[in-house]
C-alpha cells in the first residue's frame, strides 16, 4: 500500500514546534516587515518622504514653465517629465508674427548618445534629450535656429553648406551647434581639437571629413581671414 506524505513540521502536530520556522510564517514576517517599513512618520501607506513635503508638489499633472530660448522667454505647460527636446519640438506655441518652429533639434536616439539633439545651455553644450524642461528654467537656451541673424546664416551654417558637411541632414543641427560652441571658446582649435570636440555628435552618413573642414573655414572667416 502506497505510503502517503505530508507537508507536516517534524513535530508531527501540524504545529510548529519551538525554534522552528515554517515557509508560511517566514513570508509573513517579510511581508509585515515590509509593510512596517513602507508606513511614514504619519502613517500613510507610500507617504513622500520629508524632503519633499518641504516645498510645494510638482505634477504629475502639467505645470507652468518659463524658458529662455534663444534671447524670448517662452511660457508653456508641460508635464514634469517632459524633456527639453520635446518642449521645444512639441510644446513651444508660435506667435502669429514669428512662425519659426523650434524642430531644428532631433530626435533621433532620445538616449543622450547621437548628439542630434543639441542645444547650447550657459555657454555649454547638451543633449536636450536628457534634460527636463523644468531643469531649464533660469538658463539661457541656444538652438539651432538663434545662431542665424535675422536673414544672415551664422558662419558655421555657411561653411557646412560650402564643405558638403552634410547628407541626410538629422544629425546636422547638433554638429552646427556644437561646433559653434568650440569656436565660442576656442577661436583657431587645430583638426584634434575638433575631433574632440565633436566627439560626442554621430554621423551616420560619414560625413566627418566635410564636417571638420567646415569648422575650419568657420575658424577662419570668424577671425576675419
Amino acid at each position: 500500500m502506497r505510503e502517503e506524505k505530508h507537508n507536516t513540521p517534524r513535530g508531527g502536530s501540524g504545529q510548529e514546534s519551538p525554534g522552528e520556522l515554517s515557509r508560511r510564517g517566514f513570508l509573513k514576517g517579510v511581508a509585515l516587515s515590509a509593510g512596517a517599513a513602507a508606513v511614514s512618520e504619519n502613517g500613510v501607506l507610500g507617504a513622500s518622504p520629508p524632503a519633499a513635503q518641504s516645498g510645494a508638489p510638482v505634477g504629475p499633472g502639467p505645470v507652468e514653465i518659463v524658458l529662455n530660448v534663444n534671447g524670448q522667454e517662452k511660457r508653456l505647460r508641460v508635464e514634469p517629465r517632459v524633456t527639453l527636446l520635446n518642449a521645444l519640438r512639441d510644446h513651444i506655441e508660435q506667435k502669429a508674427n514669428a512662425p519659426v518652429d523650434l524642430t531644428g533639434s532631433k530626435r533621433v536616439c532620445d538616449r543622450g548618445s547621437c548628439g542630434a539633439c543639441t542645444v547650447i545651455i550657459d555657454d555649454k553644450t547638451v543633449y536636450s534629450c536628457s534634460m527636463l524642461a523644468i531643469e531649464a528654467q533660469g538658463k539661457k537656451i541656444t538652438t539651432v535656429e538663434g545662431l542665424a541673424t535675422g536673414d544672415e546664416p551664422h558662419p558655421v551654417q555657411e561653411a557646412f553648406v560650402e564643405c558638403d558637411g552634410l547628407m541626410c541632414g538629422f544629425c546636422t543641427p547638433g554638429f552646427v551647434v556644437s561646433s559653434k560652441n568650440l569656436l565660442d571658446r576656442h577661436a583657431h582649435p587645430s583638426l584634434e581639437a575638433i575631433k574632440r570636440a565633436l566627439n560626442g555628435n554621430i554621423c551616420r552618413c560619414g560625413t566627418y571629413g566635410g564636417v571638420f573642414k567646415a569648422v575650419q573655414l568657420a575658424s577662419v572667416r570668424m577671425k576675419g581671414g
